[in-house]
Order: structure tokens, then sequence, then C-alpha cells
């Protein structure tokens, strides 16, 4: 599978499969015509002797300055042994890339690179920059025989664009700097020569054209919003499975709710949500039904079969006395208080899914709208206009703007900077409120049985999920509210997108460390829930009132005047109990748990969890859970 690049079409998708997949790309013959047309156009010009910035001027603070017919320092004392080969116009392009690949820190991700050189090969291609097609043809070769440039994260202001980075990129192409070839790191040259590849030398502008431009922010954007969909939607999973594990409500998310607040994201979260939770019967649960956690004794259960289970469980019984002023409440609800508290409505981080993953969604769509439009732009500088209608000067052809500014991703990405705390903050309330004995209606302290008083269970799992959110929270600050000048205060306003969008991407993986650490709490919670439910309908199917009297805290005795009451009553919940039914999570809950359960088993009691956590989190990375629970 080929994509051909034409300059105006290319979409995020694209770029993904490239980038990640390894797919080659091949360019659009029409688009190469404008390419052409664009280089023999500056040709032109620079033999009639007309200045053009970039070609026959310096560069930012160097703008002043034309290219002489000679070289000056050929008159130095003592000669120039290092002198370049070529013209003064190629000497420019050369050293315009070997003096500024300047980056540091570690190599940028090979599927980064790889997407680097994908959007510039596209906007290249739309014939405005005045790179000759051959020198466009050995970029594409690099991309097609996977020569993945060395190009160190660090360096890049975002204006003029990206260029130290995409200096480090293009040098390659010269035979300079480094590169890795088949997994090995060596010279540029080198990785040339196994690719087949010829070093290039560089004609008027390419330096410009190959360096200028915001392609290392745009890059990093891309992966870093297509990682955020899915964890976007991932998120929504764990919510899906955490409210079910609580039994709680389901009317925040109702349409008709989301219809009087339609912010497109949120009408969205609350519609994947019910989605996720058709077919629950743990959602919306009468409160009598729910019983409480209570410690495994060894009398906890007097079926043999039932006694096999890891817990046990119990209700208050609420008599006739305490009843004033409920009657109504209690006509609707039995009077036994278990592991629901007989409120309407629950906590935020339940209540509010859809208004806080619903806000997130609409940054990252926003981002994408603004990354879609970047995609298909030119971006360098200055712009050549070969076909320009009556120019009457060379400033009508070859024009000085400033597309090569990364503001508008950076502020895009500084939204989504934003929300990624947000996102992860929820979901560790979640997972807080799923191990706390206080606020879990009813689940065991930790999720463990601790029967023995030496059980930690999920205790630190949520140490972990702090610790994360904290780190994501200090590292949202805006890098685009801080610009600080360059070239000699030429470029006196930068935009800082590149850093902005390469803290983004790294958020991306702590992000889903906390989203899998929710998964693996609401997955213990899950079973539990359904487990305690499914063994009080077991007890109230056998008929032995007894039994089920039993698992009342503070049952009356037989000659205490509620007596009478409380063995009608308890018949009713028994009732109640065995008419409900089967409890489960919903469809795709109950698949995202199985698919859990193949490669983390329950935990009845302590153990090393380091394994458990390290493969919910390959999980969730893969996308193996999204695509399983679909």
């Amino acid at each position: 599978m080929t994509i051909e690049l034409d300059g105006s079409s290319l979409t995020r998708k694209q770029v993904i499969e490239i980038a990640c997949d390894g797919v080659d790309v091949t360019l659009a013959p029409a688009a190469l015509v404008r390419v052409q047309r664009a280089a023999d156009f500056l040709a032109e010009k620079v033999s009639c002797g007309e200045p053009v910035y970039g070609v026959t001027t310096g560069f930012g603070s160097n703008a002043d300055k034309l290219l002489g017919a000679h070289r000056a320092r050929d008159e130095l004392p003592g000669g120039n042994p290092e002198q370049f080969e070529g013209s003064l116009l190629e000497e420019l392009q050369h050293n315009l890339l070997i003096t500024h690949a300047v980056c540091v820190g570690a190599p940028l991700a090979p599927e980064v690179v790889r997407a680097i050189l994908a959007i510039r090969i596209n906007t290249l291609l739309r014939g405005h920059s005045g790179i000759r097609v051959s020198t466009l043809e050995r970029l594409t070769a690099l991309l097609n025989r996977n020569v993945i440039p060395v190009i160190p994260a660090k360096g890049s202001v975002g204006a003029s664009g990206d260029l130290a980075p995409l200096s480090h990129l293009a040098i390659v192409l010269l035979g300079g700097g480094e590169a890795f070839h088949e997994g090995e790191r060596v010279s540029g040259a080198e990785a040339l020569e196994r690719a087949g590849i010829e070093p290039i030398r560089l004609s008027f502008k390419e330096g410009l054209a190959l360096n200028n431009g915001t392609t290392q922010m745009l890059a990093t954007a891309v992966l870093a919003l297509s990682r955020i969909e899915n964890l976007i939607a991932t998120a929504d999973l764990a919510a899906a499975m955490t409210l079910d594990a609580f039994a709680g409500r389901s009317g925040a998310l109702r349409p008709e709710v989301h219809a009087l607040r339609p912010h497109p994201g949120q009408v969205e979260t609350a519609r994947h949500l019910r989605e996720l939770l058709e077919g629950s019967t743990l959602v919306d649960i009468p409160y009598h039904l729910v019983p409480r956690f209570r410690t495994w004794t060894a009398d906890s259960w007097s079926d043999p079969v039932e006694q096999q289970r890891r817990f046990d469980i119990c209700w208050d019984y609420v008599p006739p006395s305490q009843r004033h002023g409920r009657e109504a409440f209690y006509e609707r609800f039995l009077p036994f208080k278990g592991g629901k508290k007989h409120q309407p409505q629950d906590a935020y981080c339940l209540r509010c899914m859809p208004q806080v993953h619903g806000a997130v969604r609409d940054a990252w769509e926003q981002a994408c709208r603004i990354i879609d439009i970047e995609l298909n732009s030119v971006t360098d500088n200055p712009l050549v206009f070969p076909d320009a209608e009556n120019p009457r000067f060379i400033e009508d052809q070859v024009i000085s703007a400033g597309h090569f500014h990364g503001m508008p991703l950076a502020l895009a990405m500084s939204y989504v900077k934003a929300a990624i705390p947000v996102l992860a903050s929820i979901s560790e309330r979640r997972l807080n409120k799923l191990v706390d004995p206080a606020n879990n209606d009813g689940l065991p302290a930790f999720l463990i049985g601790n029967e023995d008083a030496t059980d930690s269970g999920f205790m630190i799992v949520q140490y972990t999920a702090a610790a994360l959110v904290n780190d994501m929270a200090t590292r949202a600050h805006p890098a685009s509210v801080y610009s600080i000048p360059t070239s000699a205060n030429a470029e006196d306003h930068v935009s800082m997108g590149t850093n902005e969008a390469r803290h983004v991407l790294e958020m991306t993986e702590d992000l889903g460390h906390v989203i899998a650490l929710e998964l693996y709490t609401a997955a213990q919670a899950l079973e539990y829930r359904q487990d305690m439910l499914n063994a009080a309908r077991s007890v109230a199917r056998r008929g032995d009132w007894s039994a089920m009297a039993a698992k009342i805290s503070n049952a009356p005795h037989e000659d205490h005047p509620s007596h009478a009451a409380f063995a009608e009553e308890i018949r009713g919940l028994m009732k109640a109990l065995n008419d409900a039914g089967e409890f489960h999570a919903g469809s795709a809950v109950q698949k995202a748990l199985a698919r859990i359960r193949k490669v983390i088993d329950f935990m009845q009691r302590d153990r090393a969890m380091d394994g458990d956590v390290r493969r919910i989190c390959e999980l969730v990375a893969s996308n193996d859970l999204l695509r399983d629970s679909a």
C-alpha cells in the first residue's frame, strides 16, 4: 500500500499510517509540475540579478546583506583552506543547514521523524517553496527507504518554524549528520550509501525550503492527538466500568438532559456512556437490593457451596419507629440499608463525566480542526508565486510572510495540554472513590477481603495515580505564553509550539497510565459488586428465611414488636432479589472485564502487583482493550 501526496489532501489518519505502519508514499505528477515551475521561476530571477530574500540575501537579521559576485574571504590573510566548492548561492543554503542543526536531547522517536518527513514532503508539493523536483524526490527516498535522520528533541522555538530540528533532518541529504538505518545509528553519509541514495547539493532557497516550517510541532501534534482520541474513548470505558461497579445512577446521562446544554463533546460523551452501559442490570438498581461487604468468617455461609465465597454480605434494617417523615420513600423502597446510600445523585466524578470528558473532547476536536488545516498548508518563507498576475516587482512574486509562526498550533496544543490533567484527575478521583470504604458504597476497603488484617489491596494503586496526576498538572503550564526573542530581535516573537506539542505527546503516556490504573481497580470492584449481588440473589432463591435474616446485622429478636413487620419485609427483599434476574454490567463493560481477566486475575489476597500494572498499561497503550470491547 502507498499513499499519494499532492500537497492538498493529507489527513491525520494517513500521517499515522505513514509514521507508525511504515506505509510508503508517492508524489502526485500534477504537484510535481507546480514544484518545478516554482524552481524554474527562481532560477530565472536569479539569472536576471534580482534580489530575493533567502536566495541572494542573508537570513533573519542578515536579510539586509546582499550576496556579492565573489568571496571577500578569499582575500583574508592565509587564504581559506576550507573553501566551499560551489557558488555563494549554494554556500548560503548549505551553511544554513549545517549551522542550524544544533538541537540537544534524546533523538525523536522514529514515528515522529517519519511523520515529519511525510508532512514536509506534502507541504513542499504545493509548489510555493522553490525546491527542485529532484531534491524532493531525494527527500521522499529517505522516507520510503526508512532512513531516519537523528533529530535531537529540543531546540525549536516554533518560529521561524522548526529551523533547528528540520536542519538535522535535511543535513542527512547532504551526507552530513546522523541517521538510523535498520535500527543502527550511523553517519548520514553511511545511511545514504546503505539506502542507495545519492547526496545532494542545494540550489536556490532549498535549504530554507527544507528547514523553515512548522513540521516538527505538527508531526508531534498529529501523533499526540491520535493517542488522545483513543485515550478519551478508553477513559469513557473506564468510567462506565466504574459506574457499573458503583451500581450508579444513569439519569445524568440521559439525552434530554444534555439537549439543554448541547456542547458537542458533552452530548457525545453521554451518548457513548449510555452505549457502553447498555444491558447493565447494576445501574439504577433499587437501593435496598445492594448489600454491603462484610468480612468473611468461617460461619458466614451455611451452604457448603456458598462457603467458597471470598466475602460476606449484610444489610441494616430500618425499623418502623425510624421511618417517620419518610413514609413515601419506604413505600417505594424496602427498609434495608446496604451498600447504596439513599440519595438520588452520585458524586461529581460519576455524575459529571459527560461535562468533564466532553470538555476534553471539545479541546481535542478544536486542535484537530487546526491540525487538519495545517497539514495541507505552506509554512515556509518566503512564498513563491510564479504565476502572479501583473507583477511589478519581485516582491509581488516572492513574498515574505509569517506562515512559519506556530502560534495557531501552539495555542491549540495549550488547550489540549490543559485538558490532559483534567481527564486524568477525574479518573483518579473515581479510582480513589472505589478504594475508600467511606465512599465506595459498600465495597471492601481497598477492594480486598483482609480477613487477617495483613492486606493492603489496591491502596497504593491510588498513590501512583495521584503522583501521575500531580506530575501532569505541573507540566500543564502553557509554553505558548512565554516568548523569548531570537535572531538579534529580528524574530522578536516566537510561538514555543514545538515545546507545547512535545509536552502533550509525552503527557499522553502518563494519561494512559492513570486510565489503566482506574480500569485495573474498577475490574476488581466490579467483580466484587456483581458477586455480592448475585450471592444475595442466590440466598434469596433458596427460600431460606433464616439464612436471609442472618445477613441483616440488626435484625430484631422474635419477641421484639417490630419482628412481624421485619419478617414480612425480609420476604419482600427475598422476592425482589429473586425477581431481579442475574446482576451484570453493560455488554461492552463485560467484554472489557473479560479482556482484562485474560491477563490479570482477580486479587483475592495481596500479591505482587507490578506485573499486573505493567500488563494493564500495555493493554491500554495497545488499544486492544478498546477493540475487544467494541
